[in-house]
């Protein structure tokens, strides 16, 4: 009898440690993505020491690979950031980010543009945050849109991602135009926002500055606030690299911009960027048929009355 209680100890004890194990992997979903035109390759890369200046958290911010590259870290004492030294109206923006890996509930990394800093109470606002979980490695893909000020009514979505996203850099890309904004993930498009002439106070019109930063999101970034960042992990690291920014840079008082992009190819006045190709369309409805797990226009229990564009 003794023995048979010693194999169910041991049988039991197995099930627990490959729970664990199961537990503490990755849950990026393991997809295939399509096949797309990669708009990363076609604008050049903007030397980080160059393009941006440290606005926070300055003893959390290092500079690698000649300025091409940056570590933002959290700890207990701060968070950091970067910002762009130019302001931009329509263009393409992208960053390779590596984030960190093990458990990181509350940490939140973002590159986004925004003009809070001009316009503090109209501003508007394009945001990538990448926000950390209660699971090992496992972060989720948020997308966010503020136009004049419009911040109790902010339009998230959220996606999972098909990779782990703290194994090794990943592009996370914006192109905002005068037609549409489109979120990419490794030149996957996951989001289109059409500007609509029927609403448009709704699409972000001002120029903005590029933001890059880790930050402390504990009051709601990982299931709505229950899980708070716990600095027993820290310093939670996040990389930087291989930063584009192709576009309408502001130059002067009165708005008008010099376009920045050296070819042909305009991410602000092409028509190739106008709309979505038909590989970009595809890949589009493969992201957020398979991906996407929370959309604002679909979230009754917020909106008693949904935002025009849902509609």
């Amino acid at each position: 009898m003794a023995f048979s209680q010693d194999k169910l100890l041991i049988f039991v004890l197995l099930i627990f440690c490959a729970t664990t194990s199961l537990s503490a992997r990755p849950r990026n979903r393991q997809y295939t993505p399509p096949s797309v035109p990669h708009l990363t390759d076609l604008f050049p890369h903007v030397s980080i020491s160059n393009g941006f200046s440290n606005i926070f958290g300055a003893k959390n911010f290092q500079l690698t690979g000649n300025g091409s590259m940056a570590t933002l870290a959290l700890d207990k004492s701060s968070g950091s950031g970067l910002a762009s030294k130019n302001e931009y109206y329509y263009g393409f923006f992208s960053a390779a980010i590596k984030l960190p890996s093990g458990l990181s509930p509350g940490v939140v990394a973002a590159f986004y543009l925004s003009n809070a800093n001009v316009y503090p109470h109209n501003h508007d606002e394009i945001d990538i945050e990448l926000l950390g979980h209660d699971k090992r490695n496992d972060w989720a893909f948020q997308t966010n849109i503020y136009a004049n000020g419009s911040v109790s009514t902010g339009r998230e979505e959220k996606f999972y991602l098909w990779f782990d996203p703290t194994a090794e850099h990943h592009q996370y890309s914006i192109l905002w135009n005068n037609h549409h904004i489109v979120f990419m993930v490794d030149n996957i498009p996951v989001r289109e926002y059409q500007r609509n002439s029927a609403y448009p106070s709704v699409f972000p019109s001002k120029p903005m500055s590029v933001y890059a930063t880790i930050w402390d999101g504990s009051e709601w970034a990982t299931h709505g606030g229950k899980y708070p960042v716990n600095y027993k992990y820290a310093p939670f690291v996040v990389s930087f690299a291989d930063v584009e920014m192709s576009g309408c840079v502001v130059s002067n008082p009165t708005g008008t911009c010099s376009k920045t992009s050296p070819s042909n190819l305009d991410p602000v006045e092409g028509q190739e960027f106008a709309t979505l190709s038909k590989e970009q369309a595809r890949a589009l409805d493969w992201a957020r048929s398979k991906l996407m797990f929370y959309s604002y226009c679909k979230d009754v229990s917020r909106f008693k009355v949904l935002p025009p564009e849902c509609k």
